[in-house]
């Protein structure tokens, strides 16, 4: 069964025929892994844009880069930025907006007066569980195609490339 990925590998095949550098499987496997992201991406995007209320999908990032990393649910800014892979401002304006909405609250750290933490509000945590459940079923709609067992091996090759890989 060929997909548009082998038009593109074959493509890339000719052009590069004669250079043993190229590695056509792993062109394939890249490229059928970017692409399956994007579709995440994209139905992640399509589903918050069919919300109606003022809740957004950088918004449940924040909340959920909040709500599942290795800090007791608080976290300071700067924190939250590294973890949701956006620039400091950036995530100052996504803090805003929850703050203003009741989502988190922000708090100088008794610690260090320095600090700012960020915490969700009971209100937050609700939020996040409405929507984490929807992001799951979104995710495991993606790999529908392959049986549990594929899933469990595809993991396990991935991890070895993350592995190899240092992370």
């Amino acid at each position: 069964m060929e997909d548009g990925v082998d038009q593109h590998v074959a493509r890339w095949a000719t052009f590069w025929k004669d250079e043993p550098k190229f590695a056509p499987e792993v062109e394939g496997a890249l490229v059928r892994m970017k692409h399956i992201l994007r579709w995440i991406e994209r139905d992640d995007a399509a589903a918050f844009a069919r919300i109606e209320e003022d809740f957004t999908l950088q918004d449940f990032k924040t909340l959920h880069v909040l709500m599942i990393q290795p800090w007791p649910t608080e976290a300071t800014p700067a924190q939250l930025a590294e973890a949701a892979n956006v620039t400091r401002a950036a995530m100052t304006s996504r803090l805003d907006r929850l703050e203003s909405a009741g989502l988190v609250t922000r708090t100088i750290d008794a610690q260090d007066r320095r600090r700012v933490l960020i915490r969700p509000t009971a209100a937050g945590r609700d939020k996040w569980n409405s929507y984490i459940f929807q992001g799951m079923a979104r995710d495991q709609a993606a790999l529908k195609a392959l049986s549990y067992d594929e899933v469990v091996q595809l993991n396990g090759l991935l991890r070895k490339v993350l592995h190899s890989l240092g992370e």
